[in-house]
């Protein structure tokens, strides 16, 4: 079993060798080139070279040249756009949470599940917190099911298909006819509840933040006891999220969003 993990660290390194040599230079290399650059074997290069170009990481010519492949430029871009994110959202936040006297949290979508990537919490002793990084599935948390949402009611019914609505509490929506109707609602009013569906006595208000393609990238949400959890916060998160968007480039404008009353979902989105 170590020998096995040694090997895949090693073929890792080898990867990482050969990718930081093809950035490293302004045109393609061919395999020799590769070769001499990175210390590998040319048929060692060959093989981990065909694996990366199966997986989009390196491209090839007819004429056996190799440049770094479109999958990167996807995932730096998505990478830099968390970090972006991250950074124009930190003191909405804390006005949020200044606000509303709650924890506010920002996660993004990974699969059929949400991650936390950033959190502001209060001084108050009775708080709520979620752990950056933490996951939980779409259906349980507010912003999870901003994400389904987005989707629309057919990818919903996949979502339920392939998952099979776990539940986290009592309250956990078990129903996938229920969770449609949500899914529904949410796209009408364009913000979503957690009444204690995710953590017993925890309530959340979530919003969606949007990129300047329209591209739902973000929940915002305020969590806090469920018996602290007002209504009247609302307006104030669909606020934030807009202004959050808009530094993302998002249009239209967040006053004129909540003064107009539009939703932050595209309609076509619904099944």
């Amino acid at each position: 079993m170590a020998a096995k993990a040694t090997s895949s660290i090693q073929v890792i390194a080898r990867v990482s060798r050969l990718l930081d040599s093809l950035a490293a230079h302004d045109g393609p290399l061919n395999l020799k080139a590769l070769a001499d650059a990175t210390g590998l074997h040319p048929s060692t290069a060959f093989r981990i070279l065909a694996s990366l170009i199966e997986h989009g990481f390196v491209e090839r010519s007819t004429a056996g040249h190799y440049w770094l492949g479109a999958k990167l430029l996807r995932l730096g871009n998505r990478v830099r756009g968390q970090l972006d994110l991250r950074r124009e959202a930190r003191s909405v936040m804390e006005q949020l949470r200044d606000r509303t006297g709650e924890a506010v949290n920002l996660s993004v979508r990974e699969g059929d599940e949400v991650v936390y990537v950033e959190r502001v919490t209060t001084p108050r002793i009775m708080r709520v917190e979620q752990v950056i990084g933490g996951r939980a599935p779409l259906h349980v948390t507010a912003a999870g099911k901003l994400f389904l949402a987005d989707d629309g009611v057919e990818a919903c019914r996949d979502y339920i298909e392939r998952t099979g609505l776990p539940a986290r509490t009592p309250y956990s929506i078990a129903d996938p006819d229920r969770l449609c109707q949500s899914v529904r609602d949410i796209s009408r009013q364009g913000y979503a509840l957690d009444d204690q569906e995710a953590e017993l006595g925890v309530g959340c208000i979530g919003t969606p933040i949007r990129d300047a393609s329209g591209r739902l990238v973000a929940g915002l949400s305020v969590s806090a006891p469920i018996e602290r959890r007002r209504d009247a916060w609302i307006p104030w998160v669909l606020q934030a999220a807009a202004e959050i968007s808009a530094r993302l480039g998002h249009c239209p404008p967040p006053v004129a969003c909540i003064e107009a009353g539009q939703t932050l979902f595209q309609a076509s989105s619904l099944g």
